[in-house]
């Protein structure tokens, strides 16, 4: 398995030459998960302490499949854009304001639980919304971060998906229990805002020549086609994400085992061990500007193996409040620098005239990992026990670790 012997990185747009626009993606990238946070955390517990059954609260589930499958539209806001209002910026005035009315459109529904139907369908559109508009944004990031910028930037984006999620299915939620349902949506509708402002006092630079129709779409499988990029893609990213998601597949599981009450499980693993993640998104950041690439891709490796060995006592059963806390933390962490380096390289892969479709695109392949060993690491604990299904996929993502740092090194990325 060998890697290029020059780097397989995007031509530089030339728009890159400037300061990026962090308070635009920052805001962009929050509001994307205050949204998501708010009907995957808070609105399952609050339809769940109406009555609502587990196989209805599935449904909410399922709204996730936009995520995955907005590969399947990406190369429309490639191709498609207005040259008047900025090619991406045009998409994100009318996928930003899509976001504010869908929600807006949630406030009849005071009592969710009576209308579960209604309120999924504009649930739905949300996400498909939101979905979108995170390749735009995205598209927008490869296209103005510079090379060096890159680490920065992701790290700045799993970070505020973090924030968003702890924004929107923790802070609504409580002003859910202490206001009720208007106040909580008129929230979510007030925060999502603020990202449509900055979008207006935006000027996006004029983009390279769009691609032709044919070429957009055929971007979907053009970039594996790259030299350089199947390694990549289709070898290191699944052990390395797919095995880390193996892992954090356990706990929640393992803490029912142990006698936690599910208020306490989402507060904890919804809210507390996200602040410590949401920091550590821009501080692995910065390191792989500091650093490189592959000296934080092998500090996250071994973050996270010594995490898992931390976890050991909840897996046996046994989980005390301050050292099952400790221990999710330090693991979400070290999950989160791997997954700051795995975007990094996504987007020194991505070119700039098909942005959208090439990072949307090889970053649906972790997201599909994970949703796979997730199940994966379930039914290996089913047949070997906790302690040794993590053991197996930690060791997964310790072999991605090793492979990602032999790519890194052989085929240097600007």
């Amino acid at each position: 398995m060998t890697a290029p012997s020059t780097p397989a990185v995007a031509e530089t747009s030339p728009v890159a030459a400037g300061r990026p626009p962090w308070a635009l993606l920052t805001t962009l990238w929050v509001t994307q998960y205050v949204g998501i946070g708010f009907l995957t955390v808070g609105l399952v517990a609050i339809l769940r302490a109406d009555g609502v059954s587990l196989a209805d609260l599935s449904l909410i589930s399922l709204l996730g499949l936009a995520w995955p499958l907005k590969l399947l539209w990406a190369p429309l806001l490639d191709r498609y854009g207005s040259r008047r209002l900025g090619h991406h910026r045009s998409w994100l005035l009318a996928l930003q304001s899509g976001m504010v009315l869908a929600l807006l459109a949630l406030l009849p529904f005071e009592d969710p639980a009576a209308s579960l139907g209604p309120l999924v369908v504009v649930c739905a559109v949300y996400v498909l919304l939101s979905a979108t508009q995170d390749v735009a944004a995205d598209a927008l990031a490869v296209r103005l971060l510079r090379p060096q910028d890159r680490g920065l930037g992701n790290g700045v984006q799993v970070g505020a998906s973090y924030l968003g999620t702890v924004l929107g299915g923790g802070l609504c939620v409580l002003v859910y229990d202490r206001a009720g349902w208007t106040a909580a949506v008129l929230l979510l509708a007030a925060l999502t805002v603020v990202a449509l402002a900055v979008v207006l006092r935006f000027r996006e630079p004029a983009r390279d020549p769009r691609p032709p129709g044919n070429a957009a779409w055929g971007a979907l499988i053009g970039v594996f086609r790259r030299p350089g990029v199947p390694v990549w893609a289709l070898g290191v990213v699944p052990l390395v994400y797919g095995g880390a998601a193996g892992v954090y597949a356990l706990p929640s599981a393992a803490l029912v085992d142990a006698g936690w009450s599910l208020t306490r499980i989402g507060v904890v693993t919804g809210v507390v061990i996200s602040v410590p993640a949401a920091l550590a998104g821009p501080l692995a950041g910065w390191l792989v500007r500091r650093w490189g690439r592959a000296a934080v891709l092998v500090g996250g490796g071994a973050a996270l193996a010594v995490s898992t060995a931390g976890l050991v006592p909840l897996l046996l059963g046994s989980a005390p409040l301050v050292g099952t806390v400790v221990a999710l933390s330090g693991f979400l962490v070290a999950y989160t620098a791997l997954n700051v380096v795995v975007y990094t390289v996504s987007m020194d892969l991505s070119r700039p005239a098909t942005a959208g479709t090439d990072f949307t695109t090889l970053t649906t392949v972790p997201l599909l990992a994970s949703f796979l060993t997730a199940s994966a690491a379930l039914a290996t604990a089913a047949l070997v026990g906790y302690v040794a299904s993590a053991a197996v996929w930690c060791g997964v993502t310790l072999l991605g670790v090793a492979l990602g740092v032999r790519w890194l090194r052989a085929a240097p990325l600007r």
